[in-house]
């Protein structure tokens, strides 16, 4: 099952940036949706982790964990060079705590030479890859570069992408021990927690 095509070029910064203007206005409701995911995470709020933000765009959910977890590193995932150029500059206060990759989902080698992590997260990102077949892939690499019994959190707008029930196969499929939905902002963008 394909997903909704929608129009992006990621790779331009002028919609980067305009993008992440838009996005900016929907802070305070990202915010709330990104602290109740991040309360997910079983981890004391001074552990030391090694955290991968998957389509990490400008920097948005990495703040979070980096706020969240004041000793956490954080590495970026992002395949637009003009998003990781804004994560750079709104990223500035942390920039000892932070690493960048720029890498596309869709290659099969994207997360080489990444991990280990205790916690790999994403918002937002998984579904702009638009193919169930290169999600269920993604997830399987991201179930490699865990710990054992590191977690994913992720939410995502899973309707548009074969439904939260489908996602939660495909991370069951890719190795996952314990596989969870729980309530997002709404029905259409719910919080998967997956546990390596």
């Amino acid at each position: 099952m394909e997903a909704r095509k929608e129009s992006h070029d990621w790779q331009q910064a002028d919609y980067a940036g305009a993008w992440m203007a838009k996005n900016q206005q929907r802070t305070e409701r990202r915010s709330a949706l990104l602290a109740r995911m991040l309360a997910e995470a079983p981890f004391a709020a001074d552990a030391p982790l090694r955290v991968l933000d998957v389509g990490g765009g400008y920097g948005f959910v990495s703040q979070a964990v980096l706020t969240a977890f004041p000793k956490a590193t954080v590495t970026l995932q992002d395949f637009s060079q003009p998003m990781i150029d804004q994560a750079l500059i709104y990223l500035t206060p942390y920039a000892g705590r932070m690493r960048f990759a720029l890498s596309d989902l869709r290659d099969p080698a994207w997360s080489k030479g990444m991990g280990p992590f205790d916690l790999v997260v994403s918002a937002i990102a998984i579904h702009n890859l638009r193919d169930v077949a290169a999600m269920a892939a993604c997830y399987g690499a991201i179930r490699a570069l865990l710990v054992p019994g590191g977690l994913f959190l992720d939410c995502d707008h899973l309707d548009k992408a074969g439904g939260t029930a489908r996602h939660v196969e495909m991370l069951r499929e890719a190795g996952f021990k314990s596989v969870t939905a729980l309530a997002g902002d709404d029905e259409h963008t719910p919080i998967l927690k997956a546990q390596a």
